[in-house]
């Protein structure tokens, strides 16, 4: 996080106060309204903090996740090991359906030099990755364009991917909560989430440790609707006797 001083105090103060009006902060950092309008808007844009009407608040823990442009740097080695893994054992010549997440995205990356691959998903970020592979045939999904992260998705992608059956689902997903459970934050995405492991022949889930334990609304999918995880660090122990009941197999990428 590349903040200065007066950024990393506000933010302090914001998360003493839970939220805190523009005015207040101004006060507090002794600097002007504007001032504190631009240190909000770049600590708003990594994720650290949510604007309302007049002031700013602490993300919630379990019903907004971090933004996207934050998490393209988060854990980010771990997402590349992890994406290599997966396109290693990808074979050339499947079909696919790539999700919304920054994990994904890093494995658009590393299926470049694959051949004959039908990749459907509902990320334009993963579209616009893979449309560069001149031996992979890219289609995306129909809907809504959520403009934070350019994921699609709605009711007209639901509809879309039930047109299809692929070989292996890669999706990726926001927490792994204790007892297994699978979750994200938005209940649009976990709609089209829950299609795609239904359409879907094989379902690999890539997620990152940081993931483990983590807490977030709305469940996509229990433990046992997964053939296979990769991950970037073993599980936590408690993990361990979950995913041996759901007979997942699990990946640690190096």
């Amino acid at each position: 996080m590349n903040s200065n001083p007066r950024q990393l105090q506000l933010l302090e103060e914001v998360r003493q106060r839970q939220s805190a009006t523009v005015e207040q902060l101004a006060e507090i950092l002794e600097v002007t309204l504007q001032t504190v309008r631009r240190d909000i808007q770049k600590l708003a844009e990594m994720g650290l903090l949510v604007r309302f009407h007049g002031g700013v608040r602490m993300p919630s823990a379990t019903v907004e996740n971090i933004a996207h442009p934050r998490r393209q740097t988060m854990h980010a080695e771990g997402k590349t090991r992890i994406a290599k893994a997966i396109a290693q054992a990808i074979p050339n010549g499947c079909s696919l359906i790539l999700n919304i997440g920054t994990t994904t995205e890093a494995v658009a990356k590393a299926l470049m030099r694959h051949q004959g691959l039908r990749v459907i998903t509902n990320n334009l970020n993963v579209a616009a990755i893979l449309s560069s592979n001149a031996d992979c045939e890219v289609i995306v999904a129909g809907g809504v364009v959520r403009t934070r992260d350019r994921g699609i998705v709605g009711e007209a992608a639901v509809d879309f991917i039930r047109q299809f059956k692929v070989d292996i689902a890669v999706i990726g997903i926001s927490a792994m909560e204790p007892d297994g459970s699978l979750r994200d934050f938005d209940l649009r995405e976990v709609k089209v989430a829950q299609t795609i492991i239904q359409q879907s022949r094989e379902v690999w889930l890539a997620a990152d440790h940081s993931k483990f334990d983590r807490q977030a609304m709305v469940e996509l999918a229990k433990l046992n609707q997964i053939d296979r995880l990769f991950t970037d660090a073993p599980p936590p122990a408690h993990f361990a006797s979950l995913l041996q009941e759901a007979e997942v197999q699990c990946i640690v990428a190096e």
